[in-house]
């Protein structure tokens, strides 16, 4: 009986080891998972906090955007304007000169013929 008292006591330090040694293992893993559930709020934080990020910088930029159309189109209404000035000064001017030689051949004294 002491041989078969032996052999339980053997098997009784092994189970209790392997208890133990599974008890240790769940731990550690019990410490990542806490680590890991760390990480995430972490990331799940610094994702918020990005995307409220991108929300005002999109909103900024299609601000910008509007703002450069608006630019963009006053620009081509004013260079418009200023070509049709341009256009109507260079007009005047042809006339102006026309009307100008016109008086200058009606003023001028008249030559006797010989």
């Amino acid at each position: 009986m002491t041989q078969q008292a032996a052999a339980l006591q053997t098997y009784n330090n092994e189970l209790v080891k392997c208890i133990e040694d599974l008890c240790s293992k769940r731990e550690e893993l019990n410490h990542q998972i806490k680590q890991e559930e760390e990480e995430k709020e972490r990331l799940q934080h610094d994702i918020r906090v990005l995307s409220e990020k991108l929300s005002r910088v999109n909103e900024s930029l299609a601000q910008r955007l509007a703002a450069r159309a608006t630019f963009d189109r006053t620009i081509a209404e004013t260079e418009a304007a200023y070509t049709k000035i341009l256009e109507s000064s260079q007009s005047l001017l042809s006339v102006l000169k026309q009307e100008a030689g016109n008086l200058s051949k009606a003023t001028e004294p008249r030559r006797k013929e010989h």
